[in-house]
C-alpha cells in the first residue's frame, strides 16, 4: 500500500524510469516522488498525466516564476516557485547530460516540464525546449544526434524526435490512444511502448441500444484501482523503427487480460531489451479480478522477437518481481525480487540470472536492508542500488561474483537515481529536507553539485536546520529521529511542535523532499519538527521494517510517543502546544492517537487515514494488502491476529476523543475511500470536538493540482496556527468568530423571549 520515491535509473543510453511496482498508501514525494516516491517521483506514464498540459491549444508558456523573497522565509509562495529537476541522461559520447526541470503555474492550474543540456561538469547549461506541451520520457539516440521523448498529438501523449538543440521536432508514431512509455532496442531499429487496451464491458457491450446508459456491471472484484474505475490496461506494443517513423506496431500480449506494466505505478522500468536486441523481457502479474487482488505475484517474461514466443524467467518465485536489467555483455539478467507473495514491503532482493542455464543467484543474501533500485556498472561486474539505511538513502555496489557491499556515496541526504557513465562514475539527483533535487555526479569518494536549479532561491532563503536524533523507546531500543528547526533557531525560547506521522506504513522517514508534507516549510513556520523512524520503517533491518504488520495500534504507536515524550523534556519545546500530523497510515495514527494520546496533543491533521478497518477492508482494492497487514477479514473470528488489528481500529476509541481535529481527504481516492475521513468528521462534531473538514472532489490519495495544494497548505497551516499558536492571526480570527457566534445566539434567544 506504500509507494517508494521516485528512483530514475539510466542504463547505458537507455532512459528508465522507475517508480516501484509494489502499490502503497504513502503520501508523500518520497516519495516522489516520486516523489515520489519524486518521487513524488513518479514513472514517464504518470509524468504524462501530472506534467503535460493536455494538448497544444493552450500556447501559454510555463516559464521559471519571477519569484523573489521580501523577507527571507520560506513560504508556501517560495516552495511553489521551486523547480522540480528529473531524469539526468548521459549522451553516448559521455559528454553531455539531458535533463528535465518542470514548474507548476498556481494560476494556470497545471505544470510544464521542459528539457535542458549541459557539459558533464555543469557549464554551458542550455534550454532546448519551450513548448506549452511538456517533453517526457526522453532519451539519447542516433548515437546523441537525436533526443526522444514524449508528447501529444492530439491531446493523445506520442513518441517524438528532435535534433539534440531541440529543432527538427518530429511525431513518429500515431497509436490510437496514445502512449505511456518507450523504450527502445540497443540498435534502435526496434521500439517497446507502453499502450492501453479496453478492459472490463461498458454499458453499451450490454445493451447496444442504450447508448446513453453509464451503469457498470461487475462480476468480481478489482474493478477500481488508485484513482480510476478499470476500464483499460496497459500493455507492451513492440514496433519497427528507421529512424523517422514508427511501423509494424504488434501489441505482445494480444489477447492477454494482463497488464505489462503493473497499475498504478508501473512504468517504462518495467522492460529490458537484451543487448542484441532479440529478446525482450516484461513485468506482469498474470492474474485478474479476485486472484489480482489478493496477490504480488509478479514475473518477468522474455518475449523473442523472431518466434514470437513467451517464456516465464521466474516461475516459482511468489513475490514481486520488477526492474529487469541486462548485463553489458548480455551474459545476465538482474532484478529486484520478493520472497513472500502478498507481502508488498518484503525485502528487496538483488537476483541475478545466469543467461546461458538459467540459474539464479540472490546477491543480498547476507544484507539486511531493501533495494529500491539497480543500474549495471558498465564493466558488468558490479551493480549500483539505492536502499534506505539508517535514514538515510545512500548509493551502494555490490560485487556479483563476492556479494561484497561497498557505500559509494551517503551524506545527510537521499539519494533519487542512477545514471552510471564510466566504471568509476555516475550521475544521481541529490535531495535533503532543506533541498528539492539537484543532478549531482559522483566518482570515488567525491560527489559534486552540477546543476543549479534552485541554488539562487534557496540561497536568498533562511532555511531550517536538521538534526539526527537517537530516541530511547519503550522495549529498550534506539530510534533515528530527524529533528527540525525553524530558521535562526533559539534554545532560550519556546516553540510549538508537529509530531510527523508517516504513511506506507512501511516508507522511511529519510531525508525525503516533499512538495507538500515539506517539513522545511512547517519548520519556516515556527514549528520544530518531530520526525521518527518508528517500527515499520526500512533502513534499519528487517525485522524493525517487519514489526508493525499485524501491530498496527503497537509498538509503533509506542515509537511515537517516545519521540514526543523524549522531546518535551527540552526547554525550547512548548509542551502545551503539539501537534500530530499524518497522511495515509500516517492519518490512521493521527485518528487512532486522537483516542489514546492522554493529553501530549493541542491539535490534529489527518490526511487520507484509514478511520473504520472493517471498512477499509471491504472498501480497498488491493487486497493483499489487507490480508497480510491486518492479518486476514473481520470476519475470520478464530484469527488472533485479525481481532487483534480490528480490535484497535481508531473509530472504536472515538468515545476518547477531546482534541481539535482537522480531515483531509481526495475524492478519487480509491485505496482509502474519501467516507473514511467523512466518518471521522462526523463522529468529531457528533462529540462535540471542534473539527473541520477539507474535500477535494477532483484529487486521489494525493493533492496535486497547483491551486488545490496552495489551499491545501493554508488551510493546514491556519488550523495548527489557530491551536498551537496563541495570538496568532488564526487564533484571533477563531476567536472573533466564535465571539460572534455567541453574540448572534443570544440575540436570538432574547428575540424568542420578547
Amino acid at each position: 500500500m506504500r509507494i517508494k520515491d521516485r528512483i530514475i535509473l539510466c542504463v547505458e543510453r537507455k532512459n528508465i524510469n522507475f517508480v516501484s511496482s509494489k502499490s502503497i498508501i504513502y503520501q508523500t514525494h518520497n516519495n516522489m516522488l516520486h516523489q515520489l516516491k519524486s518521487a513524488l517521483m513518479i514513472s514517464s506514464a504518470l509524468i504524462v498525466g501530472a506534467c503535460s498540459s493536455g494538448g497544444s491549444d493552450s500556447q501559454d508558456i510555463i516559464d521559471k516564476p519571477d519569484f523573489k523573497s521580501e523577507t527571507g522565509e520560506f513560504t508556501v509562495e517560495a516552495l511553489e516557485a521551486l523547480g522540480r529537476v528529473s531524469d539526468p541522461q548521459i549522451s553516448p559520447d559521455r559528454t553531455k547530460i539531458l535533463y528535465g526541470v518542470s514548474y507548476e503555474s498556481v494560476e494556470q492550474n497545471k505544470s510544464n516540464l521542459d528539457l535542458y543540456v549541459m557539459n558533464l561538469d555543469g557549464s554551458d547549461n542550455k534550454r532546448i525546449t519551450k513548448t506549452p506541451d511538456s517533453e517526457n520520457g526522453y532519451t539519447w539516440i542516433d548515437g546523441g544526434k537525436k533526443i526522444a521523448f514524449i508528447s501529444p498529438v492530439d491531446e493523445k501523449p506520442q513518441l517524438w524526435i528532435m535534433n539534440a538543440d531541440g529543432s527538427g521536432r518530429k511525431a513518429v508514431s500515431n497509436v490510437e490512444n496514445g502512449i505511456q512509455g518507450f523504450l527502445f532496442s540497443p540498435d534502435e531499429k526496434k521500439v517497446v511502448m507502453i499502450g492501453t487496451v479496453k478492459y472490463n464491458r461498458t454499458a453499451q457491450d450490454i445493451y447496444p441500444d442504450l447508448p446513453k446508459a453509464t451503469g457498470r456491471v461487475f462480476d468480481d472484484i478489482m474493478y477500481k484501482h488508485w484513482d480510476e474505475w478499470v476500464t483499460e490496461i496497459p500493455h507492451p506494443l513492440v514496433g519497427d523503427f528507421n529512424g523517422s517513423e514508427v511501423s509494424g506496431v504488434t501489441d505482445i500480449m494480444a489477447d492477454e487480460p494482463y497488464e505489462a506494466p503493473m497499475k498504478p505505478f508501473g512504468g517504462i522500468e518495467s522492460f529490458a531489451w537484451s543487448p542484441d536486441g532479440s529478446k525482450l523481457i516484461y513485468v506482469s502479474r498474470k492474474k485478474t479480478g479476485k486472484a489480482y487482488a489478493q496477490s504480488t505475484n509478479s514475473d518477468l517474461y522474455q518475449y523473442d522477437i523472431a518466434t514470437k514466443k513467451t517464456i516465464n524467467l521466474t516461475e516459482g518465485m511468489m513475490g514481486y518481481d520488477t526492474n529487469p536489467a541486462y548485463s553489458p555483455d548480455g551474459k545476465y539478467v538482474a532484478w529486484l525480487s520478493m520472497e513472500h507473495d502478498g507481502y508488498e514491503s518484503d525485502k528487496n532482493r538483488i537476483f541475478i540470472m545466469n543467461v546461458a542455464d538459467g540459474s539464479k543467484t540472490d546477491l543480498t543474501t547476507d544484507w539486511d536492508y531493501t533495494a529500491d533500485a539497480i543500474a549495471w556498472n558498465p564493466n558488468g561486474k558490479s551493480i549500483y542500488f539505492i536502499a534506505p539505511k539508517d535514514g538515510v538513502t545512500p548509493i551502494f555496489s555490490i560485487d556479483i561474483a563476492t556479494k561484497e557491499v561497498k557505500e559509494v556515496a551517503n551524506g545527510v541526504c537521499d539519494y533519487a537515481s542512477l545514471c552510471p557513465v564510466d566504471e568509476t562514475t555516475l550521475l544521481s539527483m541529490r535531495h535533503s529536507m532543506i533541498a528539492p533535487n539537484e543532478v549531482v555526479a559522483v566518482k570515488g569518494n567525491e560527489v559534486k553539485q552540477i546543476s543549479n536549479v534552485n541554488t539562487e532561491l534557496l540561497a536568498s532563503l533562511d532555511m531550517p536546520t536538521v538534526e539526527k536524533r537517537m530516541v530511547p523507546t519503550t522495549d529498550g531500543k534506539l530510534m533515528t529521529t530527524w529533528v527540525v528547526y525553524p530558521p535562526k533557531f533559539d534554545k532560550t525560547k519556546k516553540y510549538p511542535a508537529i509530531l510527523y506521522c508517516q504513511g506506507g506504513p512501511q516508507q522511511a522517514v529519510s531525508q525525503f523532499w516533499s512538495f507538500r508534507w515539506n517539513f522545511a516549510l512547517m519548520a519556516s513556520h515556527g514549528y520544530i519538527v518531530i520526525a521518527p523512524n518508528r517500527r515499520g520503517l526500512p533502513g534499519f533491518g528487517t525485522e524493525w521494517n517487519a514489526q508493525i504488520s499485524k501491530d498496527y495500534g503497537g509498538q509503533n504507536m509506542r515509537d511515537y510517543f517516545s519521540a514526543v515524550d523524549d522531546m518535551k523534556k527540552e526547554p525550547y519545546i512548548d509542551a502545551d502546544h503539539i501537534g500530530a500530523v499524518g497522511a495515509s497510515y500516517g492519518g490512521f495514527s493521527v485518528y487512532w492517537l486522537a483516542g489514546h494520546h492522554e493529553g501530549r496533543f493541542a491539535a490534529f491533521i489527518a490526511h487520507a487515514g484509514i478511520f473504520n478497518t472493517e471498512a477499509q477492508y471491504l472498501e480497498t482494492e488491493e487486497m493483499w494488502f489487507a490480508d497480510w497487514d491486518l492479518g486476514g477479514p473481520f470476519w475470520a473470528k478464530d484469527n488472533e491476529a485479525a481481532q487483534r488489528s480490528y480490535a484497535n481500529s481508531p473509530h472504536r476509541f472515538v468515545d476518547k476523543w477531546d482534541t481539535p481535529i482537522l480531515i483531509t481527504h481526495g475524492e478519487y481516492d480509491f485505496r482509502i475511500l474519501a467516507s473514511q475521513g467523512m466518518m471521522a468528521f462526523n463522529a468529531a462534531v457528533l462529540r462535540g470536538v471542534p473539527a473541520e473538514m477539507l474535500i477535494f472532489p477532483d484529487e486521489n490519495h494525493w493533492i496535486l493540482k497547483p491551486q488545490n495544494s496552495v489551499m491545501w497548505q493554508r488551510v493546514f497551516f491556519r488550523w495548527l496556527d489557530r491551536w498551537l499558536v496563541p495570538g496568532s492571526e488564526a487564533a484571533k480570527e477563531a476567536a472573533a468568530k466564535e465571539n460572534a457566534s455567541v453574540v448572534k445566539a443570544d440575540s436570538v434567544a432574547t428575540d424568542s423571549v420578547k
